[in-house]
């Protein structure tokens, strides 16, 4: 999937990239785009690291979609920021389990549980 603003560094192990604001240091994900009026108060960061469940939800979608059910969640990471998606790894997350951001084709990004 292509998106009109870079979603992964570029350095051997990739990381998420998010924008930190010069003035307060907060960041925000995805990353503020260069053509935004905006990227020239921001700069680019690597979210690294493994995050925290903070809420999730299981999804379970009609049968004739032939989709299982599926879960998605909010995960806090380092920095601090709470990033949105997919919950991949185990049927029911659990609040506080660790996952760990990987590409993903059709989403760009989805979470993977780390083992304890």
């Amino acid at each position: 999937m292509e998106f009109p603003y870079a979603l992964w560094s570029d350095a051997p192990q990739p990381a998420l990239l998010a924008s930190r604001d010069r003035k307060n240091g907060e960041l925000v994900f995805p990353a503020v785009p260069d053509a935004s009026p905006l990227a020239c108060g921001h700069e680019t960061v690597a979210i690294d690291g493994i995050g925290e469940v903070y809420s999730f939800t299981v999804i379970h979608p009609g049968r004739k979609s032939g989709e299982t059910p599926y879960a998605l969640g909010f995960v806090d990471f380092p920095g601090p920021v709470r990033i949105f998606g997919r919950l991949n790894g185990e049927a029911r997350p659990t609040i506080g389990a660790s996952y760990r951001a990987r590409r993903d084709e059709k989403f760009g990004y989805v979470f993977e549980a780390v083992a304890a």
